[in-house]
């Protein structure tokens, strides 16, 4: 097992977010003249191609990366995320894209109070607080309506439980196969299943969204090695206060890139997301104590 590195592991989940919000502000442009299901399929083909390569460079090829000691465990993690895209691709259309992260955005949470019986983590009461800070902030600045409480909601709820459940199994696994082998089968399984999925929605793209889709790609590929290796490092619980700041990091691009405007319940809220990370990361660095 990996030796335990709180601040590392929180590093990383910074590093993490960031990538993730650049891949959501390039999803969006791509999503306005595309099916959304055709970008990810695309997306999942390099991402494939990419663990493959990686792969074939270390010592013991393809056939290292793909030896696993549960497949089981990391088919079922490769094929849970790709449809946690699907499902929540589905709450973009029914509920909306702000609505819909508003309710995504607990999936933190959900990490957290499943990492004690899934994964035998202890939870103190001061992550529960930095956590529920951050959670507090995230509602700020998403101001959700009332339409969270229809039945919509419930999609991309179950999109947040999926992918909950995709990051426990990700550290889980880690208990037994190294990154690499993670990796490849996060990358491999996604594109089976997007395949099958994404060719029915297939349209053709002009000679620049292809060179976006190329950035897309990239950004899709380093945030989830960035995440996995970030669950090998440090406890689930431990890192998740850090996952709001997606949030800032997409408002950020959202006034720089896109044109949007800074409410005031953004700039509140983004405060109470990043004092609930610096918090936890001072815990962190205290006497060199696990973040609790």
């Amino acid at each position: 097992m990996t030796e335990q590195n709180p601040r590392l592991g929180i590093y990383l989940m910074v590093a993490t977010t960031f990538v993730f919000a650049m891949q959501d502000g390039i999803s969006r442009h791509l999503a306005a003249e595309y099916n959304v299901l055709m970008v990810v399929m695309i997306r999942y083909w390099f991402f494939a191609a990419f663990v493959i390569a990686v792969a074939s460079r270390q010592v013991g090829g393809v056939r290292a990366a793909v030896a696993t000691k549960q497949p089981v465990l990391q088919a079922f993690r490769g094929l849970l995320l790709a449809l946690e895209i699907c499902v929540m691709v589905g709450g973009f259309v029914l509920l909306g894209l702000v609505e819909s992260h508003a309710v995504f955005a607990c999936y933190p949470l959900l990490i957290a109070a499943l990492s004690g019986p899934i994964l035998g983590e202890t939870v103190g009461w001061r992550r529960w607080a930095a956590i529920g800070v951050g959670f507090v902030g995230v509602l700020i600045i998403l101001q959700p309506g009332l339409r969270v409480f229809e039945i919509e909601a419930l999609v991309p709820l179950a999109a947040a439980f999926m992918f909950a459940l995709y990051g426990l199994l990700t550290r889980y696994a880690a208990r037994k196969d190294d990154t690499a082998t993670s990796f490849f089968w996060t990358g491999t399984m996604g594109a089976v299943v997007m395949t099958g999925i994404g060719l029915w929605f297939w349209e053709p793209m002009t000679a620049p969204d292809w060179a976006w889709m190329g950035a897309l790609c990239v950004t899709g590929a380093l945030g989830h090695w960035l995440l996995i290796k970030t669950y090998e490092v440090a406890e689930a619980s431990a890192v998740q206060p850090f996952a709001y700041l997606q949030l800032v990091f997409a408002s950020a691009l959202g006034l720089l890139v896109f044109g949007e405007t800074l409410r005031t319940n953004v700039a509140i809220g983004a405060a109470l997301v990043v004092a609930a990370g610096v918090f936890t990361l001072l815990r962190a660095q205290k006497g060199g104590e696990p973040v609790r």
